[in-house]
Formats: structure tokens, sequence, C-alpha cells
């Protein structure tokens, strides 16, 4: 065989085997969302729990009890350009109005530019409450932006009319404490589809995991008991 033949057999190995190295990295981007979304959900079942101890938000239970879903940010980002650019990812867990069975986590990402979530500060934590079926249809869509069509009411000093009128009730803070006012008009939120995957180890539809309640993931059952002894105390306490 000649020196021709044996670089061109050797270039068609190359071609044509499978690359060990590329499959390496895969499964390491895989592990690497996997421990992505299990810390998400820890941080957000952290969230919940400071929350629920802060006596400047003592409707948290109440409104959580009434609630359709849950939406955790456990850090929300805002840039310090000109132009001010706010991200973050968090967690979505839906409650069955039938049964009254709360759901595994949904992951979704949250950002604006400019007129959205002006929270007043570099870092913040950030609950929404879902609190009708249109807001929940909304956030069952592969993107919506907040707008008038979706009504927002802060948490804190939100009046009882308008948190009785809202689609959506918003509580925000950050490492000075709760922040009033929290605006929400602008913002974007999608869901993050590879969180998604990974966390449930196969592609998965967002009304599977929120509405028809067919996956689980022992990692979020901590979370999902927080939500559910915060239900449960407040119902006992209000009966």
């Amino acid at each position: 065989m000649g020196l021709q033949q044996v670089v061109g057999l050797f270039f068609c190995c190359l071609l044509f085997s499978p690359s060990p190295s590329w499959g390496f990295s895969k499964n390491s981007l895989r592990s690497q969302e996997l421990l992505d979304a299990r810390e998400l959900v820890a941080q957000s079942d952290a969230v919940l729990y400071d929350f629920l101890q802060d006596p400047n938000v003592k409707w948290l239970p109440k409104h959580i009890a009434k609630a359709r879903s849950i939406f955790i940010v456990p850090q929300m980002l805002r840039g310090t350009f000109l132009i001010g650019q706010s991200g973050g990812t968090g967690v979505l867990l839906a409650r069955d109005p039938v049964s009254g069975k709360w759901s595994y986590p949904g992951f979704y990402t949250i950002d604006s530019v400019s007129t959205g979530l002006q929270i007043g500060a570099d870092a913040s934590e950030i609950i929404l409450l879902v609190m009708t079926e249109r807001g929940m249809q909304a956030m069952l869509r592969p993107q919506f932006r907040i707008n008038s069509n979706i009504v927002v009411a802060a948490g804190s000093r939100g009046t009882r009319t308008s948190q009785r009128s809202a689609d959506i009730i918003a509580y925000a803070r950050s490492m000075m404490g709760i922040i009033s006012g929290v605006s929400l008009a602008g913002a974007v939120i999608a869901p993050q589809s590879t969180l998604n995957t990974a966390f449930y180890g196969k592609p998965v539809r967002l009304e599977d995991i929120l509405v028809r309640q067919q996956v689980s993931n022992y990692t979020a059952g901590s979370l999902r008991r927080r939500i559910m002894k915060a239900v449960g105390t407040f119902l006992r306490n209000h009966k």
C-alpha cells in the first residue's frame, strides 16, 4: 500500500470513527445542567423560607394558598449600563385547581430591558404569585411579555383592591430588605428547556410538568413540602 493510500485511510478513520472526546463533552454539559437545575431548586427553597419568615410579607401565605402557581427567582440581576438590563432564572410550581396538588418545578428565565424590572437594587430575590387562570395560561406560552393585558400588583404596598384584581402579585427584596412598588412592565418570561430536560432526564413539555403533573424529581421534595406546609398552616389558622 502506497503512502497516499495510507494517508487516505487514516483520514477516513478520523472522519467516520466516533470521537470519545465529543461524547465526554456532551455528557459533561448535561451533568453541569443537571447540577445547575438542582442548585436553582435548592436556592429557590431557601428564598421561599426566608420570605415566609419575614414579618414584612405576612400576607404571603394567604396569597400562596389562593395562587394558581408560584414563580421563585433566587437572584435577579440588574445591569449598570445606561439602558438597564435585568435577568434571572427561576422555578415555577403550579397548583391543580381541583385536587390542590402542587406540581414539581418547571424552569424559566425572566429578563427585561430599560422599562422592565426597575427594582432598585443590583441583585434581588423575586417571588411572583400567579393568581388567575389567565396568568397561568400566559406562563404556559413559549414566551410572553408582561404588559397591560396581565395585571400585576406589588405584594408589599399594593392595596387590597389592586391585589384582588391582579393576575400576578409580585414580591421582591434585596440585601436591604423588602422592595416596595416593584414594576414588572415589559418583563419577558420564557421556559428554560435545557434545564427542564436535564432535571427530568428527558425532553418534557410544560403541560406535562405543571398541568398534568406527569413527571417528578425527588430533589424538589423540600421545596414542594415548604409550599404545602405554608398553605396548610394558613388554612388551619383561618378555618
